[in-house]
């Protein structure tokens, strides 16, 4: 297998890692930081392509969609956020009036999905939600709703002093299609203390997730990099997603996101480069054997990175989006504005030399 790629210059340590990429055997926890601390752009990236092209060939996924944000008032104040008020602060907070009016004008809109996510307000609670949900299926019954950061249900749910499991079903029985990524941050416990020591621990995160996927509901799966971790942090932190993957096999796709250090605690901490980013979106498409799908977010690292981020294992662009979210914008991402047409994402791909796909909100291919 190693004699069809040009591997000229690279060390036994990486050749033999390389090996077992091509042989389809997952590396070890050892190696993913030594991809991290050793290896150069091109060899990563050769390594992603082979597997993003062995899972998905040369399709590239994207969504028409819409994200709605019911409020921005939070109840934790995490030393990296640019998004979230505490009450009385000059935040937002749209009513269940305002959510079903929203979604009203998008009767005869071409979308596939409303994205909602927000800050934990400290009034509301899982029984607010599903309402919430049920009225935005009264109207647009085939929608598919994915809500709610492990983060913010953790919240609702304990509010309403019901288990985690009774709180899903309640919201799964209202609506509640699948659960976006959001709030996984870092999990290794230091780390968190020292960027957002209020949030529930990363355990409960994962416990969140594993409680939907138990009752069929699918996730996505994210990270937090490029702020105080190092290489092994994140590497500990693949591992913990590839392992509950193994166990329930319900999540859709992995997100690295991007530290921004735009308007808040962080802002003297320089972010890392979009050769790192390119880097970090490789290994992960390496590590994460049993993840179907790497998803770059294109609001976040802008239209450029994410198109050559399709050489690097990336095989998912997100949405359309149609500039309705604020969460990456308020912290300096390169799209002030996040729109862009279906068009537009079929352009960007294909001039990459890939091959636009478009999606429903389980990959399940459009036309």
């Amino acid at each position: 297998m190693m004699d069809q790629f040009e591997l000229t210059g690279v060390s036994k340590e990486l050749r033999a890692i390389a090996e077992k990429v091509f042989s389809g055997i997952r590396i070890t926890n050892e190696e993913g930081i030594v991809l991290y601390e050793k290896g150069e752009l091109g060899f990563l990236g050769l390594l992603a392509d082979f597997v993003r092209r062995k899972i998905n060939d040369k399709k590239t996924y994207f969504i028409k969609n819409i994200h709605l944000e019911p409020t921005n008032i939070c109840i934790y104040n995490c030393r990296f956020c640019s998004y979230s008020k505490k009450e009385g602060q000059d935040g937002w907070m749209l009513s269940s009036d305002d959510i079903v009016e929203k979604v009203r004008q998008l009767i005869n809109a071409d979308i596939q999905e409303i994205h909602i996510v927000g800050g934990v307000h400290p009034d509301l609670d899982v029984y607010y939600y599903a309402n919430i949900l049920n009225s935005i299926k009264n109207i647009l019954p085939k929608i598919h709703i994915k809500a709610f950061t492990a983060i913010e249900l953790e919240y609702m749910i304990r509010k309403s002093n019901l288990t985690l499991e009774h709180g899903l079903q309640l919201l799964k029985q209202n609506g509640l299609d699948s659960i976006p990524g959001g709030g996984a941050e870092i999990f290794d416990p230091i780390i968190r203390q020292k960027i957002c020591s209020k949030k529930p621990s990363g355990e409960v995160w994962l416990k969140v997730h594993e409680a939907a996927h138990l009752l069929g509901i699918p996730t996505n799966a994210t990270i937090l990099y490029g702020h105080i971790e190092n290489f092994a942090h994140r590497i500990d932190h693949l591992e913990k997603l590839r392992q509950l993957q193994d166990r329930t096999g319900l999540f859709n796709a992995f997100i690295p996101l991007k530290f921004r250090n735009k308007n808040n605690e962080f802002s003297k901490i320089k972010e890392v480069s979009n050769i790192e980013d390119l880097r970090n979106y490789a290994i992960s498409r390496i590590y994460l054997d049993n993840f179907k799908h790497i998803k770059a977010y294109w609001p976040m690292i802008g239209k450029l990175i994410t198109q050559l981020s399709l050489s690097f294992g990336v095989d998912d662009i997100d949405g359309t989006i149609d500039d309705s979210t604020k969460i990456y914008s308020l912290a300096g991402a390169e799209d002030q504005s996040p729109t862009m047409t279906s068009s537009e994402m079929s352009e960007l791909i294909s001039q990459a030399n890939y091959l636009p796909s478009e999606r429903d909100s389980l990959y399940n291919l459009i036309n």
